[in-house]
């Protein structure tokens, strides 16, 4: 069984036990958070409706926060002399999923 959830305008594909970097929640280390379900497959039968989805619920633990990888922005224009270099870092939250209860 797994189930396709969404978080922050990404959409993961978790299973029971997984352990998935989602974008930044403001939980504490050991909470629980519910994700948002948009699709479950159990054996050959697929869940994509709303109103079956509503009673779906996909709870994992929160492990820790971690950073993505440095990204390098540099703004250059030719024959003026201006350079302008940035750095972004994305804040990610590590989750391991507890259950799918369909």
């Amino acid at each position: 069984m797994y189930a396709i959830v969404r978080s922050g305008g990404r959409q993961h594909k978790v299973a029971v036990g997984d352990v998935v970097e989602i974008d930044r929640v403001a939980e504490e280390v050991g909470a629980s958070v519910e994700l948002q379900p948009l699709l479950v497959v159990d054996g050959g039968a697929v869940t994509s409706d709303a109103k079956s989805l509503g009673r779906v619920s996909v709870t994992a633990e929160v492990l820790g926060e971690t950073k993505g990888p440095k990204l390098h922005i540099l703004h250059y224009k030719n024959k003026t002399g201006y350079k302008r270099h940035q750095g972004h870092r994305q804040h990610y939250t590590r989750v391991r999923v507890t259950g799918i209860n369909a």
